[in-house]
C-alpha cells in the first residue's frame, strides 16, 4: 500500500516552516523539516515566493510517497474556508495577502492543480497536533495554549475544534477576553511581560528570554513571573470549569521559562479547587506540522471543515 504523505505548515511572523507527515503511520518525516525566512510586511510576490521554496524543498525530500495535500497553519485573522487572507490595518502582518487566495497562487505556482490546500488557524493547528501526536493524547475535552507574541487558544472535545458552545469564550479563543485594564493579549504575551518590567524597572528588553535570564538575580523579574501564572490561573479557571478541562498543554516562546511561573500557577489552581493536568509542549511548532496535515485525514477533515467559517 503506498503511504499517503501531507504537508504540514506553520506561518510565523518572521519565518515558516513544514514537515511532512506520514498519514498512514501517523509519524512525523523529520528528515523533511524545511524552513524559510518570510517578511510579513513585503510584497505579495516575496510572501508567496516564500511558500513555494518552502513546499518545493520540503518535497524535494521525500521519495515518491503520494503527496495527497497541503494543511496551512495561518494566523488570523484569515477566511479559513477560502484560502483568503483577510489581513487589515497599518501595522497588520501580511497586509499583501488581504482580499489574495493563496490556494489558487499556490496551485498555480507548484503546479499542482490537483492537490487540495487546506487552511486552519495556527493555534489550532497547535492543538490538534497535541491531541494526535502529543501532551493532549487521550483526554476529551482539552485546552491547548500558546504564549508568546501574542496569546493563542483552542478548545477541543475528541481532538475537534469547540467554537460555537455556551461553555467555551466567543470564537472559542480567550486573547479578546477583558483583562484587568485591558484584554488577555495585553497580558499573558511577551509585550506583557516585558512592558511590566519597563514600567517598575525603567529598563526595555527585548523579550522574555533575557527576562527570565534576570530572574536568576533579579527578584522584581522573578517576582513578575509568579504574578504571570498566578493571574493566568485566575483567568483561565471559569473557562476550564465551564468546558470541563480534563488537560492543558502549553507551547510558544513563554512556555520554556515554565520553570518560573508553574509552581504559582498550579497554586492558584489548587486554590480555585481545580484538578487539571498541566503538561509543557515538547512538540511546540512540530504540532502545528501536524496539525495542518492532518486536515488531509479525510475522516478528520468530514468533522473539521464545518468549524472553519467560525475561525
Amino acid at each position: 500500500m503506498k503511504k499517503q504523505i501531507a504537508i504540514g505548515i506553520d506561518v510565523g511572523g518572521s519565518h515558516a516552516s513544514c514537515a511532512a507527515f506520514d498519514l498512514t503511520e501517523k509519524r512525523l518525516i523529520p528528515a523533511s523539516i524545511s524552513h524559510v525566512p518570510l517578511n510579513n510586511q513585503g510584497s505579495k510576490t516575496e510572501v508567496i515566493d516564500g511558500f513555494v521554496s518552502l513546499i518545493q524543498d520540503c518535497v524535494g525530500k521525500l521519495s515518491t510517497e503520494s503527496l495527497v495535500g497541503i494543511g496551512i497553519a495561518m494566523p488570523g485573522p484569515f477566511d479559513y474556508e477560502k484560502g483568503l487572507g483577510l489581513f487589515t490595518g497599518e501595522n497588520a502582518k501580511f497586509q499583501c495577502l488581504n482580499k489574495v487566495n493563496v490556494e489558487v497562487e499556490l496551485k498555480e505556482r507548484l503546479n499542482l492543480p490537483e492537490t487540495p490546500v487546506r487552511f486552519i488557524n495556527d493555534a489550532t493547528a497547535f492543538a490538534i497536533g497535541e491531541y494526535f501526536l502529543g501532551q493532549l493524547k487521550g483526554f476529551k475535552h482539552t485546552l491547548a495554549i500558546t504564549l508568546g507574541t501574542g496569546l493563542g487558544s483552542a478548545f477541543l472535545s475528541d481532538g475537534i475544534p469547540v467554537i460555537v458552545d455556551k461553555k467555551v469564550p466567543e470564537n472559542g479563543c480567550i486573547w479578546h477576553l477583558p483583562f484587568e485594564k485591558g484584554i488577555a493579549d495585553d497580558y499573558f504575551s511577551t509585550r506583557g511581560l516585558v512592558n511590566r518590567y519597563f514600567e517598575r524597572a525603567g529598563i526595555k528588553l527585548k523579550g522574555v528570554k533575557e527576562l527570565a535570564e534576570l530572574s536568576k538575580e533579579n527578584p522584581l523579574a522573578l517576582e513578575l513571573f509568579h504574578d504571570f501564572g498566578k493571574k493566568l490561573a485566575l483567568f483561565l479557571a471559569s473557562w476550564i470549569k465551564s468546558f470541563q478541562v480534563e488537560a492543558i498543554v502549553f507551547g510558544g516562546n513563554i512556555s520554556k521559562a515554565s520553570h518560573l511561573f508553574d509552581d504559582a500557577m498550579n497554586e492558584q489552581f489548587k486554590k480555585e479547587g481545580l484538578l487539571v493536568k498541566i503538561n509543557y509542549s515538547e512538540l511546540q511548532e512540530s504540532a502545528a506540522f501536524v496539525g495542518g496535515a492532518q486536515l488531509h485525514d479525510e475522516e478528520f477533515w468530514s468533522f473539521v471543515k464545518s468549524q472553519l467559517k467560525y475561525m
